[in-house]
């Protein structure tokens, strides 16, 4: 894809309004991506971002041991923005930190405001993308038609909860990994649907040249969302495209299942042992 080093500044104001999907990937110490999202995202110059934390995350963290990320960027239009940033600082006051504070989203919330503001220096960008909605739709029914043939037995991975939500056809799904430079790669993969508890399909229909060069065996982190915000993490290891009754799918076999929503995320799958409080 061709890239760009700033951003058109005729697109940033865009990336301003609470009302559109925002995604940071990172790479946690393990080497393995990660998903976040953080609708606050957006430019400050056509060189540089910021974001506003208000919940505690994995991400958060990832970032100060490991500063390179993948950015995606979503309007309600269906416009998307991607690319690859590094995380350089932050800072909890100064006129950014007001600015996040006095967005509707955060200004009128009695519970939690922004505490925390981020900035990244932009490393590329592809510029303004549309959706390939005609590719989406066929690849979601081609994945309907075909999963079946790609499910696989086990324990029950995914909640019955988690397993709707990758099914639904309003739902959103974006997959990362992390390229050879280092810097994770966000790709969307709307048409993703669950095939049982234990693994995601996915017809490469749309973005098929992307999802080609992800490598077989890599690591792969799949992030879903609901139009409701209600949203769900998975990682794990990319199988590659192959024929199931008859169709292409790309498949992830899930190891790994994390809640991203407030006001407790944490590790869902393997379960983590409970523990008593000693201290208090």
């Amino acid at each position: 894809m061709p890239c760009q080093k700033s951003f058109n500044e005729a697109d940033m104001p865009k990336f301003e309004p609470d009302a559109k999907i925002g995604l940071i990937a990172t790479v946690n110490p393990d080497g393995l991506p990660h998903i976040t999202l953080i609708t606050a995202l957006q430019a400050k110059t056509p060189n540089t971002m910021y974001w506003g934390q208000f919940t505690e995350g994995m991400s958060k963290r990832h970032v100060k041991k490991n500063p390179k990320t993948g950015f995606l960027i979503m309007t309600l239009q269906k416009e998307l923005w991607r690319g690859k940033a590094l995380w350089t600082g932050e800072t909890g006051e100064g006129p950014d930190y007001e600015m996040f504070n006095r967005k509707p989203m955060f200004r009128y919330n009695a519970y939690f405001g922004i505490h925390t503001v981020h900035y990244m220096d932009l490393v590329e960008t592809y510029g303004r993308e549309k959706l390939p909605m005609g590719g989406i739709v066929m690849g979601a029914l081609l994945t309907g038609l075909f999963k079946g043939g790609a499910g696989r037995s086990g324990e029950r991975i995914l909640s019955k909860w988690a397993e709707g939500l990758f099914n639904r056809m309003d739902s959103l799904k974006f997959l990362a990994y992390v390229g050879g430079d280092g810097f994770p790669v966000l790709i969307p993969v709307i048409q993703c649907q669950a095939a049982g508890s234990g693994r995601l399909a996915f017809s490469p229909s749309a973005y098929g040249d992307e999802l080609a060069a992800v490598p077989g065996g890599a690591a792969v982190a799949v992030f879903g969302l609901s139009l409701d915000m209600e949203d769900v993490l998975v990682r794990g290891t990319f199988n590659g495209v192959s024929r199931y009754r008859g169709g292409r799918l790309g498949t992830v076999d899930i190891e790994w299942v994390y809640n991203p929503m407030p006001p407790k995320q944490g590790q869902v799958y393997p379960a983590v042992e409970l523990r008593p409080v000693t201290n208090f």
